[in-house]
């Protein structure tokens, strides 16, 4: 049977439960003795026998249960330096139960016979098919840095250094609503991450770039005095070493000032090797290159910080400013070996560079916003700056042996890079009594890349010369002015719908002097809807159908032809040719508690992706982006959750099947196969003593009909315990045990077969200390950036 069949008959029989049971809602905020909502942690459990049904934090004390079948539940409201608080709850045919204000005490009385068994589950699905990851408590806690986390959890898949949405792709990352370049994920303290919020079909007020979202979404300061953590990070690996990992923030708020400050400082050692064949079996052009090159970098300062202060104006109304920066100096050495043959016979390179880089990273936000009513509406105006500095600075050592000769030359490869980008935002929301809720805005972006490489090479032993081959300059300016409106609303009483457009007009520029000089521009407009529409059943099953419509615009630095050496036959250079990839998505699920099965289709034109092309000479290959005529994508998947007293369990499935098309490089077309992806996340409570541990994926071998990637897995197994009354967590972690997450795979293009197979220094074992003092309560400080999804294509 077609996936395409399978897709729709699971669909259908989805939609043929039938559990008699009645649905409803319960609703509440949670204030503390001064009647401020406070930051508290919600579970809802079945009577009489206490089981766990939901469990979420509320950062800002309302608290929303949906989708109730029990006759009878109670929710219990904990938070720190308060008492818990249980409400016994009876929904006696109402669709909606609204709790009103709970009032949380520091001393209460405990209701007799009810005890809390089980634990949060990790996911939970949300009515847009948004999925919320709970971090805290779980195997996620233990990870030694948000990008690790993001690999740990479930329908998150890390290639090559970017994350992307199990059948979906590539996604942006976002810190509490605004977009972060990968060096400020890497600030972000685990301690301080509550939830992730996997968003597969953003609206029209997101950015149209990308195609998916990835929220990190951290907890929450308190209302009055300081608060903060330190975290201490060790881990060790066979491949590349030790690294240490020191994580520190704080917050503080008093009166109408608040102010917030983090420091991460990662010190020691990373370790990447690839290994590549290229093979041209054509008698008259016979070519095997076996080249492995060796990253092993040094970690000499990898720095993140930031500092912000907020000043609330009045109870409605705030003015903030945040400052983000970080600096990566790194070095280590890139080391070569490439044994070539030929029809004139074998030849052996070997070259060995010198890392000396350093990058500054400034990022300066301006927030205002005005809450119009006690509904939701509200104004809001936000500016920011940012600026990239790179200086590199490697030396090269090559040496040739060939049946001829032997061969000795020193290189120097200086690069420097400027990035400046700002950005301006401004946005209007109109809530209505009702519910719906109107969203419109405009962005304005500006983007300035420069860059300068300088090649110089000596031979044996002779004075250095410039290369101009290999030398060059450019410079790309990009404007993006952009609009949006978007709906969310009611049809009927039981269907909610969003629907919105977004408009982004594009221009650019671009010069560069390499190979003989380019001069190239344009200018075009597109227009990017969005639509949902879910539907609840009196059965407790959900439906849900979506369209959304995106682009991916090619990373700066890919549009640069300028050269990074890797060895005397292989460079990696950008493509300023790469156009826009234009997405096209559909999707549609179907959720019952905690079962969820989502199936898509996605239409991607102008496909970014990379390839080794021919260089000039004959033995010579480029490593650089490419656009693919076309990408058809289907997936299905299915996520379950699962918990007892002892044990909570996440389960997902995904199988996808992607078919790409290519009209002008000569790839090889293969016949396309399905790829499974498999995610297991399990948690084990030990007599309340202390918690083990354990997850696993697994993703298949799959033809992507001109790639085929082979098969990777992962296993973890972590133990945790707390101390000092919770303040103090020691973890200890052993990651990626069967060292078995290689990225692998193989492709023809042209005349060349290639097979390529990287590593990482992802198996480790890891001890990690959290401790956190103050106490957490209601949110107080915000600031939204306005132009960091320019930023992620900066790196």
């Amino acid at each position: 049977m077609k996936l395409s069949g399978i897709i729709f008959s699971i669909l259908f029989l989805f939609t043929q439960i039938t559990v008699a049971q009645h649905r409803y809602a319960v609703s509440g905020k949670a204030v503390g003795a001064n009647r401020q909502q406070v930051a508290v942690y919600a579970r809802l459990l079945a009577l009489p026998d206490s089981a766990l049904l939901q469990g979420a934090p509320f950062e800002d004390g309302s608290v929303t249960f949906t989708g109730i079948v029990h006759q009878a539940v109670a929710m219990r409201l904990s938070s720190i330096g308060l008492a818990d608080t249980l409400i016994v709850i009876s929904p006696n045919g109402r669709a909606h139960i609204d709790l009103g204000t709970i009032l949380m005490r520091e001393h209460v009385q405990a209701l007799a016979g009810v005890t809390v068994r089980g634990q949060a589950p990790l996911v939970r699905q949300g009515a847009n098919g948004t999925i919320e990851i709970q971090v805290t408590g779980s195997i996620l806690a233990g990870s030694t840095s948000a990008s690790e986390l993001l690999g740990r959890s479930p329908g998150i898949i890390f290639t090559e250094g970017r994350a992307g949405v199990a059948g979906r792709g590539e996604a942006l990352i976002f810190l509490n609503g605004q977009a972060i370049t990968p060096e400020q994920m890497a600030a972000i303290p685990v301690s301080r991450i509550a939830r992730v919020e996997v968003i597969p079909n953003p609206s029209a007020r997101y950015d149209a770039e990308g195609k998916a979202v990835i929220n990190i979404i951290t907890k929450q300061v308190m209302d009055t005095g300081m608060t903060g953590s330190v975290t201490q990070q060790y881990a060790y690996t066979r491949f590349a070493g030790s690294e240490l990992n020191t994580l520190a923030d704080a917050q503080y708020m008093r009166n109408k000032l608040a102010l917030q400050a983090n420091y991460a400082l990662q010190t020691g050692n990373s370790r990447e090797v690839l290994h590549t064949t290229r093979t041209r079996p054509s008698p008259t052009e016979y070519l095997h290159s076996d080249l492995t090159t060796d990253w092993q970098r040094k970690l000499r300062n990898y720095s993140n910080f930031g500092v912000g202060a907020q000043w609330n104006l009045n109870a409605n109304s705030y003015l903030s400013l945040n400052y983000k920066g970080n600096l990566n100096s790194l070095g280590g050495s890139q080391n070569s070996s490439n044994a070539l043959t030929d029809k004139k016979g074998s030849s052996f390179y070997q070259s060995r560079v010198a890392k000396d880089e350093e990058r500054w990273n400034h990022a300066v936000t301006l927030n205002f916003q005005q809450a119009l009513d006690t509904l939701g509406s509200a104004l809001f105006v936000g500016t920011q700056y940012a600026r990239f500095k790179t200086d590199q600075h490697d030396r090269i050592a090559e040496s040739s042996l060939t049946g001829e000769s032997n061969g000795l030359r020193n290189l120097l490869n200086d690069v420097l890079v400027r990035i400046h980008i700002s950005s301006t935002q401004l946005d209007y929301t109109k809530a209505f009594r009702n519910g719906d809720k109107l969203e419109t805005g405009a962005k304005f972006s500006y983007a300035d890349n420069g860059s300068g490489t300088d090649f110089m090479v000596s031979t044996e032993g002779g004075p250095f010369l410039p290369d101009p081959g290999l030398s060059s300059n450019f410079r790309y300016r990009e404007k993006v002015p952009a609009v949006y409106l978007s709906y969310l609303g009611n049809l009927k009483k039981n269907v909610r719908f969003g629907a919105g457009l977004r408009g982004e007009y594009t221009s650019y520029s671009l010069n560069t002097t390499a190979r003989g000089g380019q001069v190239i521009g344009d200018k075009y407009f597109h227009v990017f809807p969005h639509l949902f529409i879910s539907k609840n059943f009196p059965n407790g099953l959900q439906s849900r159908i979506s369209y959304v419509s995106k682009i991916t615009r090619p990373r700066y630095q890919a549009l640069n032809p300028f050269v990074i050496y890797q060895d005397p036959f292989t460079t990696i250079e950008g493509n300023p040719n790469m156009q826009p990839e234009k997405i096209h998505t559909v999707e549609t699920g179907l959720q019952y508690r905690q079962l969820d099965v989502r199936a898509g289709y996605t239409y991607t034109k102008d496909k970014i992706s990379g390839a080794a092309l021919r260089g000039e000479s004959p033995n010579s290959y480029i490593l650089k982006g490419i656009n693919l005529a076309r990408e058809h994508s289907l997936f299905i998947t299915a996520s379950a959750t699962f918990n007892i007293a002892w044990w909570n369990t996440t389960n997902t499935v995904t199988v996808s099947r992607n078919n790409l098309v290519d009209n002008e490089y000569g790839f090889e077309i293969l016949k396309p196969r399905p790829q499974l992806y498999a995610y297991t996340s399990n948690t084990f409570d030990v007599n309340h003593i202390f918690k083990i541990q354990l997850m696993a994926w697994y993703l298949s071998e799959r033809s992507q009909g001109l790639y085929n990637d082979f098969s990777r897995s992962t296993v973890t197994l972590g133990v945790e315990k707390d101390f000092l009354k919770n303040a103090l967590k020691i973890r200890l972690t052993a990651n990626d045990i069967f060292h078995q997450s290689h990225v692998h795979g193989k492709y023809s293009v042209g005349a060349t077969n290639i097979y390529y197979h990287r590593t990482y220094s992802t198996a480790f074992f890891g001890v990690s200390a959290v401790y956190r003092f103050g106490r957490s309560g209601k949110i107080t400080f915000n600031s939204k950036s306005t132009g960091e999804t320019e930023q992620n294509r900066a790196r």
